[in-house]
């Protein structure tokens, strides 16, 4: 009888992750699709496609069929959910495992269903869904069974989740699109205001991540950016400071920093008080931007700590739920219309 091995997937704007039972995290690649404008002929998946970004020509598309936590383009979704499921389940023909799926608190009815459609076209035998704050929590290790408040905020290249737990169960949610590629479009704006240069989405996520600051630093650190002069059209290397980058980021921080806050406006004041206590657990791979965590205790003065790995929080929160899928089967989503 041919080895069934079950998967928890998560489905990220930027990547997807894969944990397979009894193996962990077995696949971990970019959520991008190459694909040839006329024939919609489909050339590449993955790191490959990833490379492509901002190199292609003009009959090529490099493109995420994923944005802000949904699906943008049903047929792309599918395609790449194929290529990465195959590679790590096989392709045998009676081999159809299990798949527990994170989606963030904001999805619809519709799109729940075709997240669970595209699964069975890569064909998992049944699909159930994982709420992406209550996945980060269990991946962080949050124990939020008990009678006490927790909040978890989980921030994608997407969209951030942020979540109060109490009881087993999310009391207070929200969906907000501030993630890491709202912070690289913030980086673009203000490059191009500034220096009149224009950059791509790779090149202003490599200075986030390299000298990106959600606080002041007291030394600037310089990095050498080449992009686009707007004014002459020629190629241009522009120095950049770790102060520049800070004020292109300093709004989009605050705005996360009101989400949270609006949040816990909303939180039963005894829930409330338990997260001043306890401090909000940071996870997802925007959570990584320096000094996030400072800015956000700055402005709300409530303790911050960022998971050991945030990229892989929601991931191994579905892998938990698959070691244990009696005793996490009230968290689960689960209809019987959604599986085939």
């Amino acid at each position: 009888m041919a080895q069934v091995n079950d998967i928890g997937v998560d489905l990220g704007t930027s990547n997807v992750l894969i944990y397979m039972k009894g193996k962990g995290i077995v696949l971990r690649e970019p959520a991008v699709v190459a694909v040839e404008r006329e024939s919609k002929k489909i050339l590449a998946v993955g790191s490959d496609a990833y490379r492509m970004i901002g190199r292609t020509p003009g009959n090529v598309m490099a493109v995420r069929p994923l944005r802000q936590g949904t699906v943008s383009d049903f047929e792309l979704t599918s395609t790449m959910l194929r290529y990465f499921v195959g590679n790590v389940v096989g392709r045998r023909l009676f081999a159809r495992p299990r798949a527990i799926v994170s989606v963030p608190s904001g999805v619809n009815e519709v799109e729940k269903r075709s997240i669970i459609s595209i699964m069975f076209d890569a064909g998992m035998r049944r699909t159930q869904l994982l709420d992406r704050p209550v996945a980060a929590a269990l991946g962080v290790g949050v124990q939020f069974e008990e009678a006490y408040g927790s909040m978890i905020v989980d921030m994608g290249a997407g969209v951030t989740d942020i979540a109060v737990l109490s009881m087993g169960e999310v009391v207070v949610s929200s969906c907000v699109p501030i993630g890491g590629d709202y912070f690289d479009d913030a980086i673009i704006r203000y490059l191009r205001k500034k220096h009149n240069l224009l950059i791509g989405e790779r090149t202003a996520e490599e200075i986030k991540i390299n000298i990106g600051s959600a606080v002041p630093q007291v030394s600037d650190i310089t990095m050498d950016v080449t992009g686009r002069n707007l004014i002459s059209g020629l190629p241009k290397t522009q120095s950049v400071t770790t102060s520049e980058v800070y004020e292109a980021l300093k709004d989009p921080v605050m705005e996360l920093v009101e989400a949270i806050q609006a949040v816990i406006e909303r939180t039963p004041p005894q829930l409330a008080s338990d997260i001043f206590d306890d401090g909000i657990v940071f996870s997802g791979g925007a959570s990584s931007l320096t000094g996030l965590t400072e800015a956000i205790y700055t402005a709300l003065r409530i303790p911050c700590g960022v998971a050991d790995d945030p990229q892989t929080s929601v991931v191994m929160g579905c892998g938990r739920a698959l070691d244990d899928l009696a005793g996490m089967k009230h968290l689960l989503e689960s209809r019987k219309s959604w599986s085939r």
